[in-house]
């Protein structure tokens, strides 16, 4: 697709011409985007939990990204071999849900399946337990400007394992980080919000258990857009997760194993993940 950008050029005795530029913009095929990301609130006493999924097709560069019907969604538990099939919100709406328990969704290995379009798309994930936020407060100090807002986080990372976090500071701001330096001790950072968070805010900042691969995928992410964007929109570049087509392959149980086996061209957009999340809020003043 192309798309033309008028330039007015000034000559002399100030008549002007117009010149028709040919911009090539990228083009790809649409592709199913799938928000697989949920997250179980420890702290709240029900045993009930709301699987959702959100998903959309990505189109054309310049052009809107719209929901999408699905043929079939439903997320299978390997462990009991129970299948919960999720349903649409709303005609339209891209938002598919079922009400299941926690211990569903945080005893052993998840299936994702998708049916959409003709194609098949599985992707498989545990549950990946977080700790707590012990400290957060706002600071004084500034970066560059001089009008950013500092505010201080801290958690004390568990011992004697390799753990990986994600952080969500609001307003679609992310960070992972990973323990090599602070194994099983307490780590205190700053994050820097610009000069639109105002005096009043009330922000709400959560930390995820994620994986190693979700820990990369967010990571790469975070780099390609600067810091901006979240695991649920159109990736600047294209970032593949772990949603993986299986149109040709009957045999889901194992997918580590299907590497090269799946259709390497037609590809979702998207993460499935579990994660347990903490969540602590701070009103800027």
């Amino acid at each position: 697709m192309k798309k033309y950008i008028y330039i007015l050029c000034l000559l002399p005795f100030f008549s002007s011409c117009e010149d028709v530029v040919e911009v090539e913009v990228p083009t790809d095929k649409p592709r199913l985007t799938v928000d697989a990301v949920m997250r179980i609130d420890s702290t709240q006493p029900s045993s009930n939990f709301y699987a959702q999924v959100k998903v959309s097709a990505t189109s054309n560069f310049f052009e809107s990204i719209e929901p999408v019907e699905l043929d079939q969604i439903s997320i299978t538990n390997l462990a009991s071999q129970q299948t919960l099939m999720l349903l649409e919100t709303f005609i339209g709406s891209g938002v598919y849900q079922r009400e299941t328990t926690v211990d569903f969704m945080t005893t052993g290995e998840l299936i994702l399946y998708i049916e959409y379009e003709g194609s098949r798309y599985a992707a498989r994930t545990t549950y990946v337990p977080a700790v707590p936020i012990t400290k957060l407060e706002q600071g004084d100090a500034t970066l560059f400007s001089g009008e950013e807002t500092e505010i201080i986080v801290a958690f004390d990372d568990q011992p004697n394992q390799t753990d990986f976090y994600l952080f969500d500071f609001d307003f679609n701001e992310y960070l992972v980080t990973e323990d090599t330096f602070y194994p099983g001790r307490t780590f205190e950072f700053s994050y820097f919000y610009d000069d639109n968070v105002k005096d009043g805010m009330s922000i709400d900042v959560s930390i995820l258990g994620v994986d190693r691969s979700f820990y990369n995928y967010m990571n790469q992410l975070i780099v390609q857009s600067g810091g901006d964007q979240g695991p649920f929109q159109t990736p600047s570049a294209t970032v593949r997760g772990n949603i993986l087509n299986i149109t040709n392959i009957d045999d889901i149980s194992d997918l580590d194993d299907l590497a090269a086996s799946i259709d390497q061209e037609n590809f979702a957009l998207g993460y499935f993940a579990v994660c347990q999340t903490y969540t602590k809020s701070i009103t800027i003043q």
